[in-house]
């Protein structure tokens, strides 16, 4: 077994299934016995129920009747239509179930040899950043011979019953898995990253360009392997698993198993009086209650449409369940989307590859606030910022940054009643330069990024930034509480994305004989205006340089103007407090850079904190002649090495 793969319980697939063969018995799970625990923790089922072998069940059993496909099942009388809509995505990806379920066929009935048939299976979700590999037995809970949970709607075939049991085991009971995200779902069986989208606040059903935008994002997830359900959100005035006027269940999970843009031939344009149509196909995961609308099964519309049509559109149905919907009808129907992204981190790939960086983390409670790392949201103005903080890299001009931010899942604490996410989110911050320590204050520092604070598992942000530094902070929304996450950054070149632990530089024994810090400065140059033209057509290609001590930071090249902005941060740690900072501003040429002018800064804490501009000077102190120019900074100073 690879290392990569987790065990749950320490129970070992092989070694287990071994002995039941040589014990000539089939295998019962202690970890996950047949018994009420397993079933319920608060809610019984509606009558005394059997666990039965599917051998019990049926003459011939299999893990698969004629392959898998995302009709196999039927949702059983647990809530958990959100688990069986994420079966159904997960049946489409070949290369996706065979993550989840290992070695099906050696794990499938062999009739031919049933002394090797053990009662044992084994399954694999993507537990909180880990593979994780979970034993099951094959007793399966029944009522009258009926299995009373998820189900294949053929009688002989139990991969998802099984698929279920092990998932249930996982969050501790069946019944932990009433009530849930298909979207967490799929990202235990993939390891993608899940995007929620609220269909009503985006206005995807009013306004067209945001729809079509939606629908070319959707088309570029399903074909690069993502899975995606939708939902119907309840209203004050509804109620879940009530029917609209349209056929569709309110507070259902729905799959989504298919997306087209279809060109029409000129008899159909016609017909429909458009070139394209833009279709969507979703399942219900009961295998029945459909959509009654346009292009549902006995529409109008399918009666334009000969059969060869449809099979060369690829509009074609295949069971009960199943239905097709404009776009548009689907926008102004359901209420909300979980759009699960496979990012490729591939080198070997045709399409876009992504760096992937992933940190565990965890918010922890102490009283003293250097060390607490449990601060709450940003509008905890005193407590932010004693909250885990992230430093990440932008190196190119701009990349397009994808943050997901996934807290523990909770559902194996409902049995302590408390099993729902808390309120998770984060900012970003766009930093210095070259800062190496913990944010203290927010000064110079430019809020880029909030996500939404919401009681979802997972939180994703999509960000196009400027190139720079950047400090990205995980927080639960109120202050002192204690949970795990893991934070997963994807950028298009390395981000070099680590946690910042210390609060200042180290003392070491180096210190004593080169000297410590004795003070902290932060720079934030804004502008430079009224610089010496530098070419025919009258601009410059100015650039900074910031100088302290022995370090210097320089500030990209800002082209073609006397008048520019740079925004540029940095931050220094000062061992000689006499020696001023230097702000030098140069024109970038092909043969040899120009010196334009400079102004030099005491930078103390007593100097004002307020943005001031500064007339450049030539070469020299502080007495040195005037050129052409000034420059715009903000300069904040403290002797205290953890104000800032």
């Amino acid at each position: 077994m690879s290392s990569l793969v987790q065990l749950f319980r320490d129970q070992k697939y092989l070694e287990l299934k071994g002995q039941c063969i040589q014990q000539r018995r089939l295998f019962e799970d202690p970890e996950f016995p047949a018994s009420d625990e397993s079933l319920f923790y608060q809610t019984a089922p509606p009558r005394k129920v059997e666990w039965k072998r599917p051998k019990d069940l049926c003459e011939d059993p299999h893990l698969f009747v004629n392959g898998i496909s995302s009709h196999d099942l039927h949702q059983g009388i647990l809530g958990n239509c959100w688990f069986v809509a994420a079966c159904s995505c997960l049946a489409l990806r070949k290369t996706l179930w065979q993550q989840v379920i290992p070695d099906f066929n050696e794990q499938e009935w062999d009739p031919k040899n049933p002394e090797k048939y053990a009662g044992i299976f084994r399954f694999r979700f993507w537990c909180f950043g880990e593979w994780t590999e979970v034993v099951v037995d094959d007793l399966l809970p029944t009522i009258d011979g009926e299995l009373i949970y998820c189900h294949s709607n053929v009688k002989n075939e139990f991969w998802s019953a099984l698929l279920e049991k092990a998932y249930a085991k996982l969050a501790g009971s069946y019944e932990a898995l009433d009530g849930g995200s298909a979207a967490d779902a799929i990202v235990d069986f993939t390891g993608a990253v899940a995007e929620s989208i609220d269909l009503v606040r985006g206005k995807y059903g009013e306004i067209i360009s945001e729809q079509m935008k939606l629908f070319e994002e959707m088309l570029k997830v399903d074909k690069r392997g993502g899975l995606m359900s939708c939902s119907i959100t309840a209203s004050s005035g509804s109620t879940n698993e009530a029917e609209t006027q349209m056929g569709l269940v309110i507070g259902h999970a729905y799959s989504v198993t298919a997306i087209r843009k279809l060109r029409l031939g000129e008899r159909l344009i016609f017909s429909f009086n458009a070139e394209k149509l833009f279709m969507i196909r979703l399942r219900n995961p009961w295998g029945k209650r459909e959509w009654n609308g346009p292009w549902s099964d006995n529409s109008e519309e399918w009666k334009k449409v000969s059969d060869s049509e449809r099979k060369n559109l690829g509009l074609t149905l295949e069971n009960d369940g199943e239905f097709w919907m404009t776009f548009e009808d689907w926008c102004k129907n359901f209420t909300d989307v979980d759009v699960c992204r496979i990012v490729n981190t591939s080198y070997f790939s045709i399409h876009k590859t992504w760096e992937k960086k992933m940190m565990l983390g965890a918010w922890a409670k102490n009283s003293e606030p250097l060390l607490n790392r449990s601060g709450g949201c940003f509008d905890s103005k005193e407590t932010f910022l004693q909250n885990p903080q992230y430093i990440f890299d932008v190196k190119k001009t701009e990349d397009k940054v994808l943050v997901s931010l996934q807290q523990e899942d909770r559902r194996k604490y409902k049995k302590e009643g408390k099993g729902d996410s808390i309120p998770i989110g984060f900012e970003i911050f766009k930093v210095e330069d070259n800062r190496n320590y913990r944010l203290h204050k927010l000064t110079v520092q430019e809020r880029v990024a909030t996500s939404p604070y919401i009681n979802t598992r997972t939180v994703f942000l999509k960000r196009i930034l400027k190139q720079g530094r950047y400090i990205l902070i995980p927080t639960t929304y109120h202050p002192g509480i204690i949970a795990k996450f893991i934070l997963r950054l994807f950028t298009d070149v390395p981000s070099k994305l680590r946690e910042l632990k210390a609060d200042k530089p180290k003392m070491t024994c180096w210190s004593l004989l080169c000297g410590y810090p004795r003070r902290v400065t932060q720079i934030k140059i804004h502008s430079a205006e009224g610089l010496q033209k530098q070419d025919r057509s009258g601009g410059a290609d100015p650039y900074v340089l910031i100088k302290c001590e022995n370090q210097t930071m320089r500030s990209s090249v800002q082209h073609d103007t006397t008048s520019a902005i740079f925004d540029t941060q940095v931050i220094f740690y000062r061992k000689n407090i006499d020696s001023p900072i230097i702000v030098q501003v140069w024109n970038s040429n092909i043969l040899c850079d120009q010196f334009l002018g400079q102004a030099v800064l005491a930078a103390s804490p007593s100097d004002p904190r307020e943005q001031q501009t500064l007339q450049l000077r030539g070469r020299g102190g502080r007495g040195a002649a005037e050129v052409p120019g000034h420059i715009t900074v903000k300069v904040f100073s403290s002797d205290d090495l953890v104000e800032l």
